[in-house]
């Protein structure tokens, strides 16, 4: 018996409720970006409606309220990943854009020619492509940890030994959005620690799913996107421990992040707003605010026992399906809300395509983890990814849509 109320939770998402070729809409591509409730659209549009004004230094009322309600969301997104301190909040336009701060930032005061980023051979190309742009302008070397056949990583003494004096920085994600592994990213940052290795874990596809903690985690940077959480698109946060966050230069200059301009010498904010150039999305942030509040109204627990069950039963009734292939952990229990698969030797686009004629929204091909999809010695997958309004009757249409298609070939 699930803890969310199903029924009254679809309510708050009118989408839905909507058809796509005369059938009931699907939505299984949750990993690629949730429906937004309700309540996050009302509370984007009142503040468009009757709070417009950009936000810091305004002095007239509407601009102390925009700006009220923008930090409110900083304190707001402070609680919710119990960092220690608001200054430890950054506000970007997603994790991209988070770990592209990072990796220049970083790479620019910490790190020389020769030097390692240490990520997995699971990443979103997010979190690998940022290093290799660092790696063409500083010579600095990625490196990665492999993975097992059912994707996870290998033990703790082989992640050691990937952990040497030239390891500046581990960067990993916290849950891979193809294979749906969680990671021990605390056992593994406790490890890097040990070595006085820092941590940036990307938190994508773990921050809508499971209660995040930095503090626990001991993470020195924490990367997230609002748009997967049933936030607005175009907003993410960047957690960065306090004392990381005052070494790193800016990676953006404007507006907003300065102190004062000279024509002889710039200097900076305090933080965060060091690293927030230009106008910020003011809204998304109110939004995105509000979307926490939605999350923690429902509760984590219910989320994450419902999310859990609907993973192990899709799981169990793909597998009696003739020549499923199912990708990543094999166990339910060591997996969050993503299920890769291949039937056969139909191709991921054409069962994808046939799908969505049936009204199921499902992601095809490589999932910007092209290196991921070359240690699977695949092209790519089809991938479900389910949402707190996910029902297990949508993981029976999913079940009899992959049926019907794989009759036709």
């Amino acid at each position: 018996m699930s803890l969310l109320n199903i029924d009254k939770v679809r309510k708050d998402f009118p989408i839905l409720s909507r058809e796509v070729y005369g059938k009931p809409l699907v939505y299984l591509d949750n990993a690629a970006t949730t429906q937004k409730p309700l309540c996050v659209l009302d509370a984007m549009r009142e503040e468009y409606l009757n709070v417009n004004a950009n936000v810091h230094r305004g002095v007239h009322y509407l601009s102390q309220q925009a700006t009220d309600l923008h930090e409110a969301a900083r304190e707001k997104v402070r609680q919710f990943i119990n960092a220690r301190k608001t200054e430890e909040i950054v506000f970007t336009r997603g994790t991209t854009e988070a770990i592209n701060l990072v990796a220049s930032s970083f790479c620019e005061s910490q790190m020389k020619a020769g030097d390692e980023v240490l990520v997995t051979e699971m990443e979103h190309h997010s979190n690998i492509v940022p290093w290799q742009l660092q790696a063409q302008k500083r010579g600095i070397v990625v490196r990665h940890l492999p993975i097992t056949d059912d994707g996870r990583l290998g033990g703790c003494d082989e992640i050691a030994t990937y952990l040497t004096s030239k390891t500046k920085l581990l960067s990993i994600a916290h849950v891979s959005n193809v294979l749906g592994t969680v990671n021990p990213v605390e056992t593994i940052v406790k490890m890097a620690h040990e070595r006085g290795i820092p941590v940036m874990v990307d938190g994508a596809q773990s921050a809508p799913h499971m209660k995040i903690d930095v503090q626990a985690m001991d993470c020195d940077f924490f990367a997230f996107s609002g748009h997967k959480m049933y936030g607005p698109t175009g907003v993410g946060v960047l957690y960065g421990k306090e004392e990381w966050l005052e070494k790193l230069p800016p990676y953006q200059g404007g507006g907003e992040m300065i102190d004062k301009v000279t024509w002889e010498k710039t200097t900076f904010e305090r933080l965060p707003f060091k690293f927030e150039a230009g106008t910020p999305d003011y809204v998304a942030t109110h939004g995105l605010a509000t979307a926490i509040d939605y999350l923690c109204s429902l509760g984590f627990d219910g989320i994450e026992a419902h999310e859990q069950a609907l993973t192990r039963y899709c799981m169990e009734q793909l597998q009696t399906i003739p020549g499923m292939q199912i990708y990543g952990p094999q166990d339910a229990g060591f997996k969050d809300a993503v299920v890769s698969f291949n039937v056969g030797d139909i191709h991921h686009l054409d069962m994808g395509t046939l799908l969505d004629r049936l009204g199921i929204a499902v992601r095809t091909g490589h999932h910007c983890a092209q290196p991921l999809m070359h240690r699977l010695g695949i092209q790519g997958t089809v991938r479900a990814s389910f949402a707190l309004y996910n029902t297990k009757e949508e993981v029976d249409a999913l079940v009899a849509g992959i049926r019907r298609v794989s009759q036709m070939f």
